[in-house]
């Protein structure tokens, strides 16, 4: 091996290369400046902006990715790499990976619809397909719930955004709505007044709009009430049970009864009379009735079998004839003999 030669093939190389590393770390520090001016500057006008934290997070991990594959693909022509075929083979890999994660791309793709149009935010009680709960995190790929059992349920973005979202925590009160059944023969004006004092008694129930209770309903064996009242957000399951256990010691302290499904029996005492139309049944006569002719197909068959018949003793008849004839032809033999 000749060192000399290897030496000289260094240096020269670097002799005719030597502004092209100039240029390569000219290059690398300008870029990596401009990716930091521009990073922040970017950060900066986001941040002024009504857009979700985890929007800006997601754009300027986009952006400072690009910069950087930028970046990178200047520096790697400055040292004579071929782009293009480079460029082919990258746009090749990302077509490939983004076939494989074509499921999570709009999982990505809805999360930043749901974080963008302010559909609900963390904390709110959702229902999104058949599932309500609090909830707990939104990303850009699931959206995470808290049930009121305290069950975490991770449904991805595009499930939710598919298909019906009933938002109950957007505002900041709730309606509580209730059904009262009771007798029929129960004072209405009683029972309306039972329940709308049972519903402001709670500290919690909003005065106005005021308390609305009112007959709905005349069903078979009750009459139903619709009531209604305003809280909290976040007392709604604590007005609702207190109500409804409340309502119903009171409907017992004022004899208002709550019905059973009935049914309604009668006992009939007159003498039913059912009307006679025509008369008795007649006595049975016999038909007389010709004699039945063969069939044509039977006669046929049985002439058949009757030919089978004759034939096959006249069969037989010529053999005991034969048996007959042999016996007297043979010869008796002599005990002598």
């Amino acid at each position: 091996m000749n060192w000399e030669q290897i030496w000289n093939d260094i240096v020269n190389f670097f002799k005719n290369n030597a502004w092209n590393f100039v240029w390569f770390f000219a290059i690398l520090i300008i870029g990596i400046i401009v990716i930091k001016v521009l990073m922040v500057t970017v950060r900066k006008i986001l941040s002024k902006t009504r857009m979700e934290k985890i929007a800006q997070q997601f754009i300027c991990t986009i952006l400072k990715f690009v910069l950087w594959l930028v970046l990178v693909l200047l520096l790697l022509a400055q040292i004579g790499v071929e782009i293009s075929g480079l460029l082919t083979a990258c746009s090749a890999v990302i077509l490939a990976i983004g076939m494989a994660l074509q499921n999570c791309i709009a999982n990505i793709a809805n999360g930043i619809i749901i974080i963008s149009s302010h559909m609900f935010k963390k904390g709110d009680y959702i229902i999104a397909n058949g599932v309500e709960g609090n909830i707990d995190n939104i990303n850009f790929l699931f959206t995470t719930l808290i049930t009121l059992d305290n069950r975490k349920v991770t449904m991805p973005n595009s499930a939710i955004l598919n298909g019906n979202v009933t938002n109950l925590g957007a505002y900041p009160r709730r309606r509580v709505d209730f059904t009262f059944s009771v007798a029929y023969e129960s004072d209405t004006e009683l029972v309306k007044k039972v329940v709308l004092d049972v519903m402001k008694s709670d500290g919690r129930v909003y005065l106005d709009p005021a308390p609305f209770c009112r007959l709905k309903t005349l069903n078979s064996s009750s009459i139903d009430f619709f009531a209604n009242c305003w809280c909290d957000g976040s007392d709604y399951w604590d007005v609702y049970y207190y109500v409804m256990e409340n309502v119903y010691n009171e409907f017992k302290r004022n004899n208002i009864s709550v019905p059973y499904n009935q049914v309604e029996v009668r006992e009939r005492k007159d003498n039913v009379k059912m009307p006679v139309v025509g008369k008795k049944l007649p006595e049975r006569v016999e038909k007389v009735r010709e004699p039945e002719k063969e069939n044509a197909l039977e006669k046929l068959f049985m002439h058949d079998k009757k030919h089978k018949k004759d034939k096959s003793d006249k069969k037989d008849k010529k053999e005991k004839k034969a048996n007959k004839k042999n016996k007297q032809d043979v010869p008796e033999v002599s005990e002598n003999e």
